[in-house]
């Protein structure tokens, strides 16, 4: 395998797990943060306390501050960073990331103010670009321990894609193509608010059942809005569709899935996120998926069920009702059609 030259933007839980797998790859990593404490604290004990405190790093990662100095000679820039600031971190440091980088990103998430996924925003800030999307079910927790792990990379070019797959693939982790950026993108932001109604109904005291058909439904509804966007219905169907579903719906690892059972138990948002403690990319998605629903005509009862809790502060056992007492439908007639996805080499 050939040594790569690796910046991740963005020293979370994810970005740090994806550190250790391309370490132990054999690239070159840069870890990059805002946080001069948080490089210190790593370079001192090799431990990202603030997200990931119970893996130790290896001392080839190379925590950095200064966005220049991290970028420079990078032939490939990850992109981990929340989704609300990717435009933002890339307007500052464009100028630094080399024409020639292949730029991945691994967040999961749409912006709030234009409603676009972070392959459209790159797209707009950096200009064209070789890029590919790294998603499916993956706890950062879990990478970081090498425990098995299975994820999908999706570029409009299959050779994108491979280098992509290339790149994270290792024995503990196996990375699957796919031609569908869009479709990725969106199931990968779409599962999240999901995620958070399941927290919701789990903090309520609702059962199983309960999640299983919130779960259910929640990917018809994915797939419904990624229809009308261009999206293949498989990619719903597959790991960064029903599988980060499944695993983000059930999990405490979830940050999404932790919120919401803290407003079904009957905190505010606002008091959610701040116990968590950790980005939710949740939230700022309802919203964009709630005003992408309307722009699109597309209806998603659950997504605008979560919405009105989260920003018009409708009871959340008023909103299960109202879930529960909608017009009677025949499960079958929301199936969509299947479209193909082109695929350049």
């Amino acid at each position: 395998m050939n040594s790569h030259q690796i910046t991740i933007l963005g020293a979370g839980s994810w970005g740090t797990a994806l550190a250790t797998v391309l370490d132990h790859n054999g690239h070159k990593v840069t870890l990059w943060m805002r946080s001069e404490q948080q490089k210190e604290a790593i370079l001192k004990n090799q431990i990202n306390s603030m997200y990931l405190p119970d893996i130790l790093l290896s001392n080839s990662i190379f925590p950095e501050t200064n966005a220049r100095l991290a970028l420079n000679n990078a032939d490939v820039v990850i992109l981990a960073i929340p989704t609300q600031q990717v435009r933002s971190v890339l307007k500052k440091y464009k100028e630094y990331i080399p024409a020639s980088a292949f730029v991945v990103n691994v967040a999961k998430g749409i912006e709030k103010t234009t409603r676009l996924t972070i392959s459209k925003i790159v797209e707009e800030e950096l200009g064209e670009r070789e890029f590919a999307v790294l998603s499916g079910p993956s706890h950062a927790e879990e990478v970081a321990m090498r425990l098995p792990t299975t994820l999908v990379a999706a570029s409009s070019r299959r050779r994108m894609a491979e280098k992509a797959q290339n790149l994270f693939m290792n024995k503990y982790l196996r990375v699957y193509t796919n031609p569908d950026v869009i479709g990725v993108e969106l199931a990968g932001a779409l599962k999240n608010v999901i995620a958070f109604g399941a927290g919701i109904a789990d903090g309520i005291g609702y059962g199983d059942n309960a999640k299983a058909a919130l779960m259910t439904r929640g990917i018809t509804e994915m797939a419904r809005l990624g229809n009308v966007m261009g999206a293949s219905l498989n990619t719903f169907a597959g790991l960064s569709g029903i599988g980060d579903l499944i695993v983000t719906c059930t999990s405490m690892h979830s940050r999404n899935r932790r919120a919401g059972i803290l407003v079904g138990q009957g905190k505010s948002m606002e008091m959610a996120l701040k116990e968590v403690g950790m980005v939710v990319e949740g939230v700022s998605t309802a919203q964009a998926v709630y005003e992408l629903a309307q722009q699109h005509h597309v209806d998603l009862p659950i997504t605008s069920a979560i919405y009105k809790v989260l920003y018009e502060k409708q009871d959340v056992k008023d909103a299960v009702y109202n879930l529960m007492t909608r017009s009677k439908k025949n499960e079958m007639e929301e199936i969509v059609e299947n479209k193909p996805i082109e695929w350049d080499s």
